[in-house]
């Protein structure tokens, strides 16, 4: 059976993927961030502090919303990979006009190690684009921002009208396996 249509049904990896489209993304994210992650190791930073990293060093200074927005993380997980950031002195709180605000900045060691990341980085980047190859690469990316655009619409439409009730052909239902 092909679950409705919607499993894919030819290569030794498709059994292993999931209908259900967050599933299949958040495995395909493990892997491929584990990938970068024993790549990086050398570096001393794992791809995740490495993108932040690297987008303070983009912008020159960085505060929670520019970097929540810019790498579509909540802000739980975001304060806890910064602390660990500031625990390390890589990054530091700069002044900000707004008290309220938290701006970060890279420090010297920061952008040292940054430095040290970005070749590490390059070579996981040519590794996974010289499977999937740059054609296929630039359609997925085209695909995968027109999917976060629809999510994050979704999301902030969701939030703005509190919690939501299951549609009526859902109610009594059980939750759908992922």
């Amino acid at each position: 059976m092909n679950g409705g249509g919607t499993r894919p049904t030819k290569g030794p990896d498709r059994e292993r993927l999931s209908p259900c489209v967050c599933s299949t993304l958040r495995m395909v994210s493990r892997a491929v961030t584990q990938l970068y992650d024993d790549v990086l190791r050398p570096s001393g930073l794992r791809v995740t502090q490495f993108s932040i990293l690297a987008t303070i060093a983009r912008l020159g200074e960085a505060n929670l919303r520019q970097l929540e927005h810019m790498l579509a993380i909540d802000q739980t997980t975001l304060t806890r990979s910064l602390n660990l950031l500031e625990r390390d002195r890589v990054i530091e709180r700069v002044p900000h006009p707004d008290g309220r605000i938290k701006a970060m900045t890279l420090t010297s060691k920061g952008r040292r190690g940054l430095e040290a990341a970005r070749p590490l980085w390059a070579r996981a980047q040519d590794k996974v684009l010289r499977e999937l190859g740059t054609t296929a690469w630039a359609d997925a990316q085209r695909r995968l921002a027109h999917l976060l655009r629809v999510a994050v619409k979704k999301r902030r439409l969701i939030r703005g009208r509190g919690r939501v009730q299951p549609s009526p052909a859902r109610r009594g239902r059980g939750p759908v396996a992922g």
